[in-house]
């Protein structure tokens, strides 16, 4: 498996990368929210193998107190191949120098994450635009 790195969106196929999400399985992102996502994040990470997208992450950062790093997915093919662990590695070290580095998780892979020094946090707190569906999702608690 050879996997070329980038960190830019020049010539990003926004409909590949929305079928990526969809594959992951990360929800069904569209292409066109994606695109403002991911245009408006400090840092990126894309994975591709022969051409064909297998993964991806972005990074929120304000460039000196605080970097949120979110939406990683890989492809399930991929998943287990060091790939996912590759685009963290990759949007922490982008991320070095910022007081804080935050990351948000579906629940279920905080293990994954503490292997690069996460921990969960006491006080993070969110409103969802379907409160319900996060509370049953595990994302939230009612206290």
């Amino acid at each position: 498996m050879s996997i070329t790195w980038s960190h830019c969106l020049e010539g990003i196929d926004w409909l590949e990368l929305e079928a990526l999400y969809r594959a992951a399985p990360l929800g069904n992102k569209s292409a066109s929210g994606l695109e403002i996502v991911f245009t408006n994040s400090r840092y990126v990470c894309l994975a591709r193998e022969d051409e064909r997208l297998v993964g991806a992450g972005r990074a929120l950062a304000d460039g000196a107190d605080c970097s949120y790093i979110c939406d990683i997915a890989v492809l399930p093919s991929h998943q287990g191949t060091g790939v996912g662990k590759e685009i963290v590695s990759r949007l922490v070290a982008l991320s070095k120098g910022h007081k804080k580095v935050i990351l948000y998780a579906v629940p279920g892979k905080e293990s994954f994450y503490r292997r690069f020094g996460f921990r969960r946090m006491l006080t993070a707190m969110a409103i969802f635009e379907n409160q319900a569906q996060a509370l049953e999702s595990g994302y939230v608690s009612e206290t």
